[in-house]
């Protein structure tokens, strides 16, 4: 029945008829418009409590993200704030879990990453999952300290992982050899190496650049600087800042390198007090001993390695697989190495340096390719090998109280990169496997230790 205006039993009637109750209506008027609002509110208190006292947010790294890359620079953002951050290897891809907040929700959205909100009783479906499989929870307590080791000079090549780190958005600082020498490494966690020469030769890009402008530059600024800080030619220099650099490790700290930073690094460890250097190069004759005089002992990944003598030919030595593959005509279609499966319980290093959402990588070329599996030492951990042949292309080991890794090649979304050639656009390669095995290293410093289990 509809009340009209005027009709028995309206609202209006009801008024004539009560003098005092348009009192009462306000009242109930006033009341009805609270308990209106107030389930609101209390949805809204309990949510929030809900999110901030139980909660989780769980960044999943399987086929399902949306942006792998952007994900590690949220995690590195957390652990800035201070906040924990669980790493759950093995679990969809080496997924990311954190006590809710809305701020790292924000970001997840603002930077295209995709995540989801647990609740108390499926993280604890998640921790279960995890125990009884071959899966851990790694605790990433504290962000790193970052830095790059670069020339100051503008090279006409760029490196994979100061893209990587400008992509996820994870800050870092630049060094070069003053600072080296200068001691200013113990100032920082993680320390990643530049496609740098160490033993001097300059790239070995002698026969095709040296008439290049930027070839002249390069010679000239390590020149400069070799005399800057007291040396007579800079591959004495250079063997002094790796020495640095293997003591910094040795103390505690953890190293990253690619390409031929890797191969060159080992080299001038065993080339100590050794001219290996043609003379074309450094304006002296080599050591016509040199290669019986090198010293395998003080290398860290590599033994029983021949160097190259010859200033006209683009390699160092006998440790990169890159001339085979170029000899074989192998191209991209046909170049993948495969991870290691490792325990996550019994192995948690190699197995948080693996993390990925597929195991098989293409594979990708530089200045060092990848390493001959028959001249690794005997310690070192294979973590990505090129099946069925005598290569590796991503080794693991310990120094010290420190860590070193090894990847090989030059950029993993671009399998020959050329002298000159414009940088990676990262835009385009935001799932990129080979990418996360770099960002995967950015963490690992921020694992909390824990007792061996074996």
């Amino acid at each position: 029945m509809v009340n009209r205006p005027g009709a028995p039993g309206s609202p209006r009637n009801l008024r004539k008829s009560h003098p005092a109750e348009p009192q009462v209506n306000l009242e109930v008027n006033v009341l009805v418009r609270l308990l209106r609002t107030v389930p609101l509110i209390c949805l809204l208190v309990l949510c929030t409590h809900s999110l901030s006292r139980g909660d989780k947010i769980l960044i999943h790294m399987d086929l399902g993200q949306t942006d792998h890359l952007k994900a590690y620079g949220v995690a590195f953002w957390t652990l800035e704030q201070g906040e924990n951050v669980e790493w759950l290897l093995n679990y969809r891809g080496g997924s990311f879990m954190a006590d809710y907040r809305e701020e790292i929700a924000d970001l997840c959205r603002l930077r295209g990453v995709t995540f989801s909100v647990v609740d108390l009783s499926q993280a604890a479906s998640i921790y279960k999952e995890i125990e009884e499989n071959n899966m851990e929870v790694v605790l990433l307590e504290k962000a790193p300290a970052i830095a790059i080791y670069t020339p100051p000079n503008k090279e006409p090549w760029d490196d994979a992982v100061t893209l990587a780190l400008t992509y996820a958005e994870i800050p870092y600082t630049t060094l070069w050899d003053e600072e080296v020498l200068m001691g200013e490494l113990d100032k920082y966690d993680w320390l990643h190496l530049h496609h740098e020469d160490f033993t001097g030769q300059y790239g070995k890009f002698y026969r095709s650049y040296r008439n290049a402008l930027w070839y002249k530059q390069e010679v000239a600024t390590c020149e400069l600087m070799a005399k800057k800080l007291g040396y007579r030619k800079v591959s004495e220099e250079k063997k002094v800042v790796a020495r640095a650099i293997k003591d910094y490790v040795g103390r505690g700290g953890f190293l990253f390198a690619m390409c031929s930073a890797t191969e060159t690094l080992d080299i001038a460890f065993a080339a100590q007090g050794v001219d290996i250097v043609p003379q074309e190069l450094d304006g002296d004759p080599m050591d016509p001993d040199c290669q019986e005089r090198l010293d395998y002992s003080k290398c860290v990944a590599f033994t029983d390695f021949e160097v190259s003598m010859d200033a006209y030919k683009y390699e160092h030595s006998n440790i990169d697989t890159g001339p085979d593959k170029v000899a074989a005509r192998m191209g991209l279609e046909s170049d993948y190495f495969t991870l290691f499966d490792f325990s996550a319980k019994l192995d948690p290093v190699p197995t948080m340096l693996v993390q990925n959402h597929v195991n098989v990588i293409k594979g990708f070329m530089g200045q060092n390719t990848a390493y001959r599996k028959s001249l690794l030492k005997n310690y070192v951990t294979i973590m990505g090998e090129t099946e069925g042949k005598d290569e590796v292309k991503y080794i693991h080991g310990n120094l010290g109280r420190g860590t070193w890794t090894f990847y090989g090649g030059h950029d993993p979304e671009d399998y020959q990169h050329m002298v000159g050639d414009p940088p990676t656009d990262l835009t385009l390669h935001k799932n990129s496997p080979g990418y996360r095995l770099i960002l995967n290293n950015i963490l690992f410093p921020a694992a909390k230790k824990k007792e061996r289990k074996t």
